[in-house]
């Protein structure tokens, strides 16, 4: 039996148990990411792990951090295999927004043990191995998992996200100069700079006859007639704003591998997004890149999108996912890296 351990249930926890469950008996075991439950939910996955212990073959985790460190000590005590896949906070250090796992000393600890006494890592993102982030001048240009933890020698091998074309999928008339951006907990100041929500709300301010939508979080407040705010929605109602809207928008600070924009894009969204991480790969020559925070620069991206062929960045888009990240290969390396 694997047991799958994160700190809450995601979108991309689920797609990773249903990848799995046909070829593994799989169990989620959630822990939190609530600062003063820790205490309790630290011995209440303790008496969890012991006793499923007898019937457990690995353990495979969702980011590092608090959630990690006792199945990384029992995996040594008794000799189980630990993989942990790598998703982004826990590669980057982004103090001035308050942002990653190596901000806080216990939370750092946590991290830095959990990947260094580990079985294997698996990043998301070439980027969460080693890199050198130059989009915000403000942040420290060294970055990922080898220069914040510099004497790592556990094995990394990345395995990128994995999307079902099936399900994510092209099929409507585009909302001309519409753009949607998918983005929880924005309502938190540091939250909303991670995620790029400056930028967007410059923009359209200076863009006044476009208009934005904001996906995941009803309590963000905006006054800007042109941004619509919605809640956090199911995944149908995601793709059907994906599907009519002519723009996604990833104009994240930090990013590992943003599944939101590899949706948009098999939805036939034309991608803008901001040089970080996974981004550039994922957008390719499908879209636009912001190569620095600077507004001027996506005001004169935005300016020149009727310039451009759009439907031939749709359809580029659409095809560019299917081809390098679809969810049968994301499956296939996990089942074999199991094995």
């Amino acid at each position: 039996m694997i047991v799958y351990i994160s700190s809450i249930e995601t979108a991309f926890v689920r797609r990773d148990l249903d990848m799995l469950k046909g070829e593994y008996k799989v169990i989620l075991l959630t822990f939190t990411d609530k600062a003063y439950l820790l205490p309790f939910y630290a011995f209440y996955q303790l008496v969890q792990l012991i006793l499923i212990l007898p019937f457990t073959s690995k353990y495979l985790c969702f980011f590092a951090g608090y959630h990690t460190v006792i199945p990384v000590l029992l995996g040594k005590i008794f000799n189980k295999k630990v993989i942990i896949q790598c998703g982004g906070t826990d590669a980057m250090h982004l103090p001035h927004i308050d942002y990653g796992n190596y901000r806080k000393k216990w939370l750092k600890l946590a991290t830095v043990f959990s990947f260094k006494n580990c079985s294997l890592i698996l990043p998301v993102s070439r980027a969460l191995v080693k890199s050198d982030y130059k989009f915000d001048p403000n942040a420290p240009h060294a970055q990922g998992l080898l220069n914040l933890i510099p004497n790592l020698k556990t094995t990394i091998e990345v395995v990128p996200n994995g999307f079902d074309y099936g399900f994510w999928k092209d099929v409507k008339e585009k909302e001309p100069f519409t753009f949607v951006t998918v983005a929880t907990g924005i309502s938190k100041k540091n939250r909303a700079l991670v995620k790029g929500i400056d930028l967007l709300l410059e923009a359209a301010a200076h863009f006044r006859n476009y208009n934005f939508i904001l996906i995941g979080d009803e309590h963000f407040r905006t006054d800007l007639t042109n941004v619509k705010v919605l809640p956090k929605l199911n995944q149908n109602e995601i793709r059907d704003y994906f599907q009519k809207t002519q723009f996604y928008l990833q104009l994240s600070a930090s990013e590992g591998f943003p599944n939101a924009l590899a949706e948009a894009m098999l939805c036939g969204c034309v991608p803008i997004g901001s040089d970080v991480g996974e981004i550039p790969e994922i957008i390719g020559s499908a879209g636009f890149i912001l190569f620095k925070k600077e507004i001027s620069q996506l005001i004169q991206i935005l300016n020149r999108l009727p310039e451009h062929d759009l439907y031939a960045l749709r359809k580029k888009a659409t095809e560019s996912i299917q081809h390098r990240y679809g969810y049968e290969i994301r499956k296939k390396k996990l089942i074999q890296i199991l094995r």
